[in-house]
């Protein structure tokens, strides 16, 4: 074998064990409301240019739009698909007959939440979003319980449903959300700046804040916390779409994308979970594709059910752009976690995981 070869096949033994090791860390984050047309074509030629939906159509034009959709899905989403879709897994492109929807019947968010974080729909008991503590444990409160999690889970959100999603008061696990601000006697530097600056600059919003303190508030808990499982929930991507600001849900989007590359980044940085943190990204229900139905969702409009799921890191072989025909669910993410964590899930009526080592 000549140095050449024997240097590639070094490389690629060392990529695959990588990949292989098993996953000591979970962060799971979401993005409420993005719909899964702009994550595999990137941004839509009906709203792109509509002096309704966008306030300088020409300038966003300019920005995002690219004949070729595999390279406009590159311009709103750059980590996505430069990354994730080189070392990751991408399910829900429904134009290859690869599906993912919600398993609740209801497509907005304390249903769609519900069924991701325990692992099941509970249509009858979750079907608003009222401020509601949630009868379902989550795989954040099943990982509470254990050995070597307990006290190293958080969660963080841009609604400030998310204490009653997590159910806080049972659960024990710290949820700031809406908002909260930072606790503690030892806070950060920063941390004591966006505790200020929180106050000082108020969005349009009177349930959500901006997902920059969401962002920057777990960046630091990350840092100084050291969580094992950590949970971000964004939510500006589904505000900005219900006031029909189509600009501002691109610029929301890609935004967040950056705050993902920004924490897969770090993560590799860090010696305590390089390579053996697993990400895994999703929404919890899609949208409409008219302009009568885009800003809008819930069973009225059949296409809220569609979303989509990416992964990242330990335990994910880099398959890419999943081409496979088949049906996945949200409900199938909470035993995929257990899996990739060594830990059988706790409770039955959870579906079953996404089987990421399988052809599918």
């Amino acid at each position: 074998m000549n140095s050449k070869l024997l240097f590639s096949t070094i490389l690629v033994v060392l990529s695959g064990f990588a990949q292989a090791q098993e996953a000591k860390n979970i962060i799971l984050i979401t993005l409420d409301g993005l719909r899964w047309q702009e994550v595999f074509s990137g941004a839509d030629s009906l709203f792109l240019r509509d002096a309704e939906m966008v306030k300088n159509p020409q300038g966003l034009y300019n920005e995002f739009w690219e004949t070729n959709p595999v390279k406009r899905r590159e311009v709103l989403l750059p980590f996505f698909w430069n990354t994730i879709a080189s070392t990751g897994q991408l399910y829900g492109n429904r134009q290859l007959g690869n599906k993912v929807n919600n398993q609740n019947t209801h497509w907005f968010s304390y249903p769609g939440y519900n069924e991701i974080l325990s692992g099941f729909a509970d249509d009858q008991r979750i079907n608003s979003n009222d401020k509601i503590n949630n009868p379902n444990k989550t795989f954040l409160e099943y990982l509470n319980q254990k050995e070597g999690f307990a006290g190293k889970v958080l969660a963080f959100g841009s609604w400030d449903v998310f204490p009653y999603i997590i159910n806080e008061e049972r659960s024990g696990i710290p949820v700031n959300a809406g908002f909260d601000q930072a606790e503690g006697e030892h806070l950060s530097d920063k941390e004591e700046l966006l505790n200020r600056l929180q106050t000082e600059i108020i969005g349009p919003w009177t349930e959500v804040r901006l997902d920059a303190f969401t962002h920057h508030f777990a960046m630091e808990a990350l840092k100084n916390q050291r969580p094992r499982a950590l949970y971000i929930a964004y939510g500006e991507t589904d505000d900005w779409a219900h006031e029909n600001h189509y600009d501002r849900y691109l610029w929301a989007a890609r935004q967040t994308d950056d705050y993902i590359k920004e924490i897969w980044e770090w993560v590799q940085s860090d010696s305590e979970y390089r390579d053996n943190t697993t990400l895994i990204i999703t929404t919890d229900h899609g949208r409409g594709v008219r302009k009568d139905t885009w800003l809008g969702h819930g069973s009225s409009i059949p296409e809220s059910s569609e979303t989509w799921i990416a992964l990242l890191g330990a335990g994910i072989s880099p398959r890419g752009e999943i081409s496979e025909k088949g049906q996945w669910y949200n409900a199938q993410i909470a035993r995929t976690i257990f899996e990739m964590l060594g830990f059988e899930y706790p409770d039955e009526k959870a579906a079953k995981s996404l089987k990421l080592t399988s052809s599918n």
